[in-house]
């Protein structure tokens, strides 16, 4: 890949990325401990991910349980789910804390999936914009020591790679969609 190009690369690896973090957000009916990764927890005073007070493990498929590290987080981390955009209420016995997921509805299950289709949408914008953004890099180029050859070259490449992400945020928004609508 030419030197030029790379920057747009990445550009566009990362908002694959951002699209996959989101789409681990969304629940599909099986509990994914990854529906708490934007959870905070107000540990003595400073917001701390989820993750960094407490266990987090997955006993059945549809229950998440989080073991806190101090038995005094108990609490705060069940205010800060129930604060949370997650719609599922906590159940504590003093030291340890259960999510249990119901089952999806059908209409739920379609809310989801046009969530998904939603986030895919925008992700395609994004990388769109990178090539838009290159794109315009590049005509820059014209009249300097790159040739118009090479500038449509670099145009062409920039497209393929353009093409390539656009693929990819298919697929990854078609196995969501595939996985929510599964019963």
């Amino acid at each position: 890949m030419n030197e030029r190009l790379k920057v747009y690369d990445e550009k566009m690896t990362k908002s694959m990325k951002s699209l996959a973090s989101e789409l681990a957000t969304i629940r599909a009916g099986r509990a994914n401990p990854h529906v708490l990764d934007k959870i905070m927890v107000d540990y003595y005073g400073s917001p701390t991910p989820l993750q960094q007070v407490g266990n987090i493990s997955v006993p059945e498929p549809r229950m998440i349980q989080i073991q806190p590290w101090e038995k005094s987080m108990v609490k705060a981390i069940e205010k800060a789910i129930q604060v949370s955009e997650l719609g599922i209420n906590p159940t504590n016995d003093g030291s340890v804390i259960r999510l249990i997921f119901p089952e999806l509805t059908e209409e739920r299950r379609k809310e989801l999936a046009k969530d998904v289709k939603k986030k895919g949408e925008a992700a395609k914008v994004a990388i769109r914009n990178i090539r838009r953004d290159g794109n315009d890099a590049l005509k820059k180029l014209k009249g300097s020591d790159v040739s118009e050859d090479e500038i449509k070259s670099l145009e062409e490449e920039l497209q393929k790679i353009t093409d390539k992400y656009i693929k990819d945020v298919d697929k990854a928004v078609e196995d969501k969609t595939k996985e929510v609508m599964t019963v």
